[in-house]
C-alpha cells in the first residue's frame, strides 16, 4: 500500500512538472515580438556580364577578368576576379569551353586528314560556347599502293 502511494507521488510530481515545463514554453513563446518583415529592397543593378579571362602569362593558367554592370543606385558596376584557364582545354574554341570528344575519324585519302566532333561539356563563367564543334588532323603516315603492272629493272654497269 506504501508503494502504490509512492508511485501516486512521483507520478502525480511528474505530471505537475510536465504542465509547469509546458507552461514556461507556452509564456516564452507568447512573449516574443513578432518582426516585421523587411521590405524587399528593389535593385537597379543588373547582372554582372564578364569579359573572358586573361592569363597573367602563356595561354593558360591563372589570370584576372573584368566584370561590369549598368545601375544608377549600384554601389559597384566594375570589378575584377582571379580566374583560372585549363592548359589541357583546346583554345582553338575558346579558353573556357570544355568538350568531350569521339573516336577520330577514318583518314579522308583526298585531304589526308581525320576529324572528330566534340560536345560541351562544361562552360566556366558563363562562357558563350558552341555546343559541338569538329577539329582535324593529319592522318600521319599513309601507306599508298603500290602500283601494279611490269616494273623495270636498270642493270647497274
Amino acid at each position: 500500500m506504501q508503494q502504490q502511494q509512492q508511485q501516486r507521488r512521483m507520478f502525480t510530481a511528474a505530471l505537475l512538472a510536465l504542465v509547469f515545463i509546458l507552461a514556461a514554453v507556452s509564456t516564452t513563446e507568447a512573449g516574443k515580438k513578432e518582426k516585421p518583415e523587411k521590405k524587399a529592397k528593389k535593385s537597379d543593378c543588373g547582372e554582372w556580364q564578364w569579359s573572358v579571362c586573361v592569363p597573367t602569362s602563356g595561354d593558360c593558367g591563372l589570370g584576372t577578368r573584368e566584370g561590369t554592370r549598368t545601375g544608377a543606385e549600384c554601389k559597384q558596376t566594375t570589378k575584377t576576379q582571379k580566374c583560372k584557364i585549363p592548359c589541357n582545354w583546346k583554345k582553338q574554341f575558346g579558353a573556357e569551353c570544355k568538350y568531350q570528344f569521339q573516336a577520330w575519324g577514318e583518314c579522308d585519302l583526298n585531304t589526308a586528314l581525320k576529324t572528330r566532333t566534340g560536345n560541351l561539356k562544361r562552360a566556366l563563367h558563363n562562357a558563350d560556347c558552341q555546343k559541338t564543334v569538329t577539329i582535324s588532323k593529319p592522318c600521319g603516315k599513309l601507306t599508298k599502293p603500290k602500283p601494279q603492272g611490269k616494273f623495270h629493272f636498270l642493270k647497274a654497269a
